[in-house]
């Protein structure tokens, strides 16, 4: 039981079951104690702890969008000479070799990280430009028809492609910082987040 006094505060020497909130709330007049979430559990790991790839075979097949973006950001001098270029370098195009790089990885995502499902891919863009004087901004979006979502590919996408930008231009420098990396959005899925 709870036991308060006037001033609202528990008595002392009071104990608080495990799970309750300190601050318990009023309901009907009577003191309310709070109980926490179920804390979300990890999708890959099996019963007994073991690593274990999501069984999606239950799931319906919808279609599925996915947007994620990293960022590049380039030494101000490099950045200077970058622009100077048309964003070409020794190599070649680097928003056009990175476009390429990002495409692929998104293909082969599942190659890349154990338990991502291989994925049909209906559709990959990869939008590449300047984001202020010394940073590329990278977006890449990805849609599938599936029974599984397509943020690992866009993630992965976004992220190879600014690999591919450092190693296009890490001749210049090698203070070239990548990140962050984010998920923007999805949706189709059970749960939808942020803008896709």
């Amino acid at each position: 039981m709870w036991e308060k006094v006037p001033e609202g505060r528990m008595r002392a020497g009071t104990t608080i079951p495990e799970g309750a909130s300190r601050s318990p709330r009023r309901h009907n007049g009577h003191m309310k104690q709070s109980t926490k979430k179920p804390a979300k559990k990890l999708t890959h790991i099996d019963p007994q702890g073991r690593p274990a790839m999501v069984d999606v075979s239950a799931k319906a097949t919808t279609q599925r969008e996915a947007r994620a973006d990293c960022r590049v950001r380039f030494p101000a001098d490099v950045a200077r000479q970058l622009r100077a270029s048309g964003l070409k370098s020794a190599k070649g195009g680097i928003v056009e070799t990175a476009i390429i790089a990002g495409t692929m990885a998104v293909k082969r995502t599942h190659e890349l990280i154990p338990f991502c499902h291989p994925l049909p891919i209906d559709g990959c863009r990869i939008v590449i430009d300047w984001d202020g004087e010394a940073s590329l901004r990278i977006e890449c979006a990805v849609k599938t028809t599936h029974r599984t979502g397509v943020e690992m590919e866009a993630l992965t996408g976004a992220t190879v492609a600014a690999l591919t930008v450092y190693d296009m231009c890490k001749a210049l420098s090698h203070r070239i910082v990548l990140g962050p990396a984010k998920l923007l959005g999805k949706r189709g899925g059970k749960h939808d987040f942020g803008a896709a």
